[in-house]
């Protein structure tokens, strides 16, 4: 999972691209980029680490143009080191810088056909080179550089790009060229603000970019359209893609976007609100006579969840843990052991809170269970008579193949067990999960604007499909083996 966000204005967007990327962080801290157009030049300033470590005032000042797109990285299957920090720019045809948010599950076959058929070499492991110098080459083949040949161009990738992904790319000479997958599984948003020297456009991950930047939401990119905003700010759409069925991101709201966020016209923070209501209600149907003292969330995700469980339960919602804000989030730590050391560095319980109480912890979900089992013992070694763990999303017992580095299936603590396993796994007294049919139900809310999701990962059904052989890929390069092998080698 990325941040992405691309801008056109009417002065230098480095700074902009510079804040919004600061509200993105949570979608990526492992490396960051900028890349701005001044209308004869690209100019690119990347590296690893958080957005404020790898942009000083040197590299501000090189990023000149009123056009640019900026990402913040979270690796997925085999994106680990520097030359993996996007964007990733070729300077054919008329120079062409891209960030994605996503992952395609043909890289492979395109790969091949990019070497083999378009003559381009790609070269890194990242799907996101491969899908810009498919986009390249599709451009190259208009002989134009107009809106109509940049929607042409996006049509040509949706024919040959299978996955999830969400583009933005700046075009020497054009402006900003953004589009979506057809199924519309990774989100992208399109805002626009007015000023004295004209209209403004930016699009983006995530709303919330637009929030401390002063944009207007307009709406959501739509499933499979393209959008153009030239560099003198006109803004042109189109639809590029055969109609598919829309099913955005699941996880997104469970985890992964801020609760500040609008998504698909829905509040992250209410659908969070509303899966916490329905996983009360199913605590009150299995055991009305619970017990539970004290509703305490896994800070932060699980918050607006456990505070509505509390409510539906008539029970006291308290903080029990204090969390270290210098540490990243522990879901995309990129090793087991790397992960086990963060909990403890992390969080910190507050004993009066536990002592002599039945407590039910709640978290967002459940993947490897690595982090749950600490907190559970935590929480018994905080003086908790009883511990209970409620999860506001199922059982994750697939992979996420659209652009979460959920890790192979062998690692996720859920797969091929019952709920009674998992639950002596982590060493709580009571483990439960929300029902699939009830996590949809809370996010797509009374108004049922989106009625199918992209729920893969709990319930295995892939919307594009899955070539054979791809899970055992995926295996070889997001284990955690597979990544401590990587890293000794390098």
């Amino acid at each position: 999972m990325c941040g992405i966000i691309g801008i056109v204005a009417t002065q230098d967007v480095a700074g902009a691209l510079y804040d919004g990327l600061t509200v993105l962080q949570h979608r990526g801290q492992d490396a960051a980029g900028i890349a701005t157009a001044d209308g004869a030049h690209v100019h690119v300033q990347k590296g690893n680490g958080l957005v404020r470590d790898v942009f000083d005032d040197d590299a501000m000042r090189l990023l000149r143009g009123r056009v640019g797109v900026a990402h913040c990285r979270y690796p997925t299957a085999g994106s680990e080191g520097s030359d993996e920090a996007q964007p990733f720019y070729v300077n054919s045809p008329y120079g062409v810088a891209l960030v994605h948010n996503g992952n395609l599950i043909n890289t492979e076959t395109l790969r091949r056909e990019v070497f083999e058929q378009d003559r381009r070499n790609v070269n890194t492991d990242s799907d996101s080179e491969v899908l810009l110098n498919v986009f390249a080459h599709e451009l190259d083949t208009q002989k134009a550089l107009t809106p109509d040949a940049a929607f042409r161009a996006i049509e040509g990738v949706n024919r040959r790009a299978r996955g999830g992904y969400a583009v933005v790319t700046t075009v020497l000479g054009l402006g900003l060229v953004a589009f979506r997958d057809p199924n519309g599984i990774r989100p992208l948003v399109l805002g626009k603000r007015s000023t004295a020297n004209g209209d403004e456009y930016a699009v983006a991950s995530e709303s919330v970019a637009f929030d401390v930047l002063g944009f207007e939401r307009l709406r959501d990119v739509a499933p499979g359209e393209g959008v153009v905003i030239t560099a003198r700010g006109e803004l042109f759409t189109r639809q590029c893609a055969a109609p598919a069925e829309h099913a955005p991101c699941i996880f997104e709201y469970v985890y992964f976007a801020r609760p500040d966020s609008m998504i698909e016209d829905i509040s992250v923070h209410k659908a969070r609100m509303r899966m916490g209501q329905k996983l009360g209600e199913k605590i009150l149907r299995l055991r009305p006579e619970h017990g539970i003292d004290v509703v305490i969330p896994i800070p932060d995700t699980s918050r607006d969840a456990a505070l509505e469980i509390a409510n539906v339960l008539g029970v006291k919602y308290r903080e029990g843990f204090i969390k270290n804000r210098y540490v990243g989030r522990t879901f995309i730590m990129p090793g087991q052991g790397e992960r086990a050391k963060s909990v403890r560095r992390k969080l910190n319980p507050i004993p009066l809170e536990f002592r002599n109480r039945v407590v039910l912890l709640v978290d967002d979900s459940i993947v490897r269970g690595t982090t749950s089992k600490q907190i559970v013992q935590m929480a018994r070694d905080a003086g908790a008579s009883k511990v209970y763990l409620a999860s506001a999303a199922p059982p994750v017992r697939y992979p996420n193949v659209y652009g979460i580095d959920m890790p192979s299936a062998e690692e996720l603590v859920a797969h091929d067990r019952t709920e009674e396993e998992v639950q002596q796994i982590l060493g709580c007294d009571w483990l439960i999960y929300q029902d699939l049919g009830d996590l949809e139900d809370a996010v797509s809310g009374p108004k049922h604007k989106v009625t199918h999701f992209d729920s893969s990962c709990f319930n295995g059904q892939y919307v594009t499909g899955i070539e054979p052989g791809y899970f055992d890929r995926i295996k070889q390069l997001r284990s955690d083996e597979a990544k401590k092998t990587r890293r000794a080698v390098s």
